[in-house]
């Protein structure tokens, strides 16, 4: 981990979190596994403080703990989770695309709490969707209870590890061990599915009688040790939901291939690859490089019926795709009609080497980026095969491909003709290894996002008085609209704000909707450079 990725996510758990959560994740970082008394005795803060921090840092899944030998416990942070922070509106956008308005507040309650009951999702979902609709409509909660249901049907959402039950549980320890079983990570327990559950005040609900999904949660442990039966408590407790990252981060990628299938051919094509990324989405594996063979009838079966598309016509699409230079569709066989599969890995390597060559376009110019593309095409080339073939001068190719080798965009290779070295009977080869130029990239990338923070907090900063100025007198108008005041008492408040602040607000307005198009673009960039670096590892 490099300083600028702990600098970035030092900057993410302050804004987010707070100092104390920050100085104890960021300790863990920056030394490795630790014990909770060495943290209390290097951070310099109280026990209860630091024990909190660390509840809310395995709650979000940023510190995960072990036991290495009996009675103490180790903790170790997780630097990728925190930086996927700043991904956060991505999912929640997704959600909202794929499922609306609930599977976005869904999505949203469970990032900002990290684990959550679904009837505490499913409650605070339906209060939030109800205070905000107008004309009088309820919405009930079989409605978001089945928009969870699909959350978690198609991946999105999946349950955490539960502490196992009484008789599996090493009786000396007192370390919970968490654990769950590979068929019940998807699996919405029998209480929450309908049956057996009965609507209580204040959002409770009474227990159901599936002993088997509350397991040992059964009864409720008071202060004093002594176990007593609840009636009144969520019929799933116990039973916690997380958000499943790499699946989202599946679906932004196919719909990145898709986007860039669309580019090139054209929207039908596109259709044709977003239908065979659909039926297979959940039979591959997230980090396969190559999706599940489907035959062309079963694409032509999935196709959305409103376009029409003649199975002549798409065997025709299939065939264009299978047999262009990119190689985006692969054909596996030939039963069915055709078995294909979606080559993810060349995709994404077309993907980030367009990025990269972007970079190198809009820093170096349009001469060096004729020379990177034909030393990705060749391979290795001498200074004067690269004047040849790029139609540079020499003198210009030789300080073109030194100014990006200087920044590490182009590599060199020394090929000694005699053991001695001799320049003169030296061959030296530029090439470009696109694992390391993609792992430079992504250093900038993050450096770049914390240049982005930075700014916000100087904006904020530096702004801070009429910022808390506008604040209050959009609080009390509002208070004012509430209460049923007429038009000329709210534009009289609203008038507080002088001519000049109001120049200064709407100028702040676009400094942050730059920054946040910023943030996103970084963060897309971000994803592309690291899911072509997990692929080829």
């Amino acid at each position: 981990m490099s300083c600028v990725q702990l600098q970035l996510a030092s900057l993410i758990l302050e804004e987010n979190y707070g100092e104390i959560v920050k100085k104890v994740c960021v300790h863990l970082i920056k030394n490795g596994c630790r014990q909770l008394r060495a943290l209390v005795v290097e951070t310099n803060l109280k026990i209860d403080e630091v024990r909190k921090a660390l509840c809310i840092l395995i709650h979000h899944n940023f510190v995960k703990f072990k036991s290495i030998k009996r009675g103490i416990v180790e903790y170790h942070a997780e630097v990728k989770n925190v930086l996927l922070h700043i991904r956060y509106p991505r999912y929640v956008y997704c959600a909202k695309t794929l499922y609306g308005d609930a599977g976005e507040l869904i999505v949203e309650e469970l990032l900002q709490n990290g684990q959550l009951l679904m009837s505490q999702v499913v409650s605070k979902v339906t209060h939030r969707l109800n205070e905000a609709i107008e004309g009088g409509k309820v919405i009930d909660q079989t409605f978001v209870r089945d928009k969870f249901a699909d959350l978690v049907n198609t991946h999105f959402l999946m349950r955490v590890g539960n502490i196992q039950s009484e008789d599996s549980m090493d009786t000396t320890s007192t370390i919970p061990v968490l654990d769950i079983k590979e068929e019940d990570v998807y699996r919405i327990p029998q209480c929450m599915q309908g049956s057996g559950v009965a609507q209580l005040p204040g959002n409770k609900r009474r227990r159901s009688n599936d002993a088997d999904e509350i397991g040992r949660n059964k009864k409720m442990k008071t202060e004093s040790g002594i176990a007593q039966d609840s009636q009144e408590v969520a019929p799933d407790v116990g039973i916690y939901w997380t958000v499943n990252f790499n699946r989202f981060h599946q679906h932004v990628r196919d719909q990145t291939i898709v986007d860039a299938v669309s580019g090139r051919v054209d929207k039908i094509a596109a259709e044709v690859v977003r239908t065979i990324l659909r039926v297979s989405e959940l039979t591959t594996d997230p980090g396969a490089m190559m999706t599940t063979p489907i035959s062309s009838y079963e694409v032509f079966q999935a196709m959305p019926k409103e376009l029409n598309l003649p199975k002549q016509t798409l065997d025709q699409y299939l065939k264009l795709l299978a047999d262009d230079q990119l190689e985006f569709i692969t054909k596996a066989g030939e039963s069915g009609g055709g078995m294909y599969a979606i080559n993810i890995f060349k995709v994404v390597k077309v993907l980030c080497t367009a990025h990269i060559e972007s970079v190198v376009q809009e820093r170096f110019g349009s001469k060096c980026f004729r020379i990177f593309r034909l030393l990705l095409l060749k391979k290795h080339l001498e200074q004067k095969q690269v004047e040849e073939f790029a139609m540079v001068p020499a003198k210009e190719a030789k300080e073109l491909l030194y100014r990006m080798f200087s920044e590490h965009f182009v590599a060199l290779q020394e090929i000694p003709k005699t053991p001695d070295h001799a320049p003169s009977r030296t061959f030296y080869l530029f090439s470009v290894n696109l694992n390391e130029v993609s792992r430079m990239l992504l250093e900038r990338c993050y450096k770049a996002q914390t240049n982005v923070i930075f700014r916000r907090e100087h904006e904020n900063s530096e702004n801070k008085r009429v910022l808390e100025k506008s604040q209050r007198v959009e609080a009390i108008a509002a208070s004012l609209q509430s209460s049923g005041a007429n038009a000329d008492q709210t534009a009289e408040i609203e008038e507080m704000i002088t001519p000049p602040e109001r120049v200064q607000l709407d100028k702040l307005k676009k400094t942050f909707t730059k920054l946040e198009h910023s943030e996103l673009q970084l963060d897309q960039t971000v994803f592309i450079l690291n899911s072509f670096i997990h692929s080829v590892l």
